[in-house]
């Protein structure tokens, strides 16, 4: 059976509009067909504007190609600013809020090329609280948070790349959770102007893919890093395998991804080194969840003076806590994650990256929670760059994955890890979606 146009990457979708092969009209409105048959199920999207995503198609199709995404679909999460779509944060507050002016983000995706196909649900101002979204793998699962629309969006084949925020492990977390590819870049990579803060410390854009070499696309278009086609493959991939402070909680089948993608790694010739992380390293919990939120009550302080009956119970607790912490605490925390940030960079001396455990397992039951970012919010607070790429399926079925880290600003030598250990070592997490998902076939 013929593969339909959703299931398309993005590299390979702007590449064969480029040449000709398909038109951005058809991939679009296969994307949208999609999502018009799974979104009673999976709730991806807060905003949508079909019309609008086809017209801009049609005058994709009628145009030289205006750069690396040209006439490309992609989501935003509905915590960046869009000026042709709303921008609710996933807040009663925000109903219908309409922004005069794109995030800087989007505005350069756009003159790329990309067409937003729409908005994508988040949690409460991407904290805790979540929106209504499911697992497309489960839909008695979680699908992770806060990025869970645009996690589930990619993971279910409605859209090829979206963008999502990662404050703690808002990004990774919904992509292991998803079976798909989560991306957060070094901190202050992407331009955040037109994002709402959470947590200015720790704030970072990022992206969901299916693929490393789209999040690698996407970077080259926010960042004017090397395009992808630059990213060298290392002969002999050095890994260092990091458990972390926080390895007993990490449950059997993370446990079992984590070896999984070592010994694929090692038969691919990896050389695998086990690096130790200092042990007050397990303090930066507790340290980011201080500036966590001593930073979201100072970003809410507006909600919280003039809407404070409609934050969430959860958004609550953590203001009230971060209004709760002495000035003193609050520039320790600071100072602690600093010197973390450098205690942490003699340790990667002889390794490329590290393999770390993403989540503590798979996906919880329920829709409540969205899961433990303690995992992706070690390397969030250190400002690192990590990848989750999907390793396993767990004992109930569930994609689990694992992260990649590299030192501060070795972007592209950790996305180039990553498409290494999917290419040459084979991991994939058993995670395609194999039936046909739309009715536009991809042209023989």
């Amino acid at each position: 059976m013929a593969s339909a146009l959703n299931e398309l990457s993005a590299t390979q979708a702007a590449r064969w509009i480029a040449d000709g092969r398909i038109r951005s009209e058809d991939l679009v409105r296969a994307c949208l067909d999609r999502t018009a048959q799974r979104e009673p199920e999976v709730a991806a999207w807060a905003a949508l504007d079909p019309e609008r995503a086809l017209a801009a198609a049609r005058q994709a199709d009628a145009t030289p190609a205006a750069g690396p995404l040209h006439g490309v679909p992609i989501g935003i999460k509905d915590v960046i600013d869009t000026a042709d779509l709303p921008t609710g944060m996933g807040s009663p507050i925000y109903a219908g809020h309409q922004p005069r002016a794109d995030a800087s983000c989007v505005a350069m995706l756009k003159a790329a090329g990309a067409i937003v196909l729409g908005k994508t649900v988040t949690c409460e101002f991407a904290g805790s609280a979540p929106g209504a979204t499911q697992n497309p793998w489960d839909r008695e699962r979680t699908p992770g948070g806060s990025s869970s629309g645009s996690a589930a969006a990619v993971a279910d084949r409605m859209v090829p790349l979206a963008l999502g925020t990662q404050t703690g492990g808002s990004v990774l977390r919904p992509a292991s959770f998803c079976g798909i590819v989560g991306f957060k870049p070094t901190y202050g990579t992407i331009n955040r102007m037109g994002l709402k803060f959470a947590a200015e410390s720790l704030d970072t854009i990022g992206m969901m893919a299916r693929d490393p070499e789209d999040i690698a696309l996407c970077l080259h278009v926010l960042t004017w890093s090397p395009p992808p086609q630059s990213l060298d493959d290392p002969e002999r991939l050095r890994i260092g395998i990091c458990r972390t402070p926080l390895w007993d909680k990490a449950e059997a089948e993370t446990r079992a991804a984590l070896d999984h993608a070592a010994q694929l790694a090692a038969a691919a010739g990896a050389e695998l080194t086990e690096i130790d992380l200092p042990g007050h390293f397990s303090e930066l919990g507790e340290a980011r969840a201080i500036i966590n939120d001593v930073e979201r009550a100072r970003s809410l302080a507006w909600e919280w003076a003039r809407h404070r009956d409609a934050i969430s119970p959860q958004m609550v607790r953590q203001v009230e806590h971060g209004h709760s912490v002495s000035g003193e605490r609050y520039h320790a925390a600071l100072r602690f994650a600093e010197r973390a940030r450098w205690a942490l960079d003699p340790l990667l001396e002889g390794v490329d990256v590290l393999l770390a455990p993403c989540v503590n397992g798979e996906a919880p039951p329920g829709l409540h929670y969205a899961g433990d970012p303690s995992f992706q919010g070690l390397w969030t607070l250190l400002h690192v760059p990590t990848v989750s790429l999907p390793a396993i399926r767990g004992p109930h079925g569930m994609p689990v994955g694992v992260q990649l880290v590299g030192r501060r600003y070795s972007d592209l030598q950790v996305l180039a890890a990553a498409r290494w250990l999917i290419r040459r070592a084979g991991l994939h997490g058993g995670t395609a979606m194999p039936e046909s998902t739309g009715r536009h076939a991809i042209p023989a």
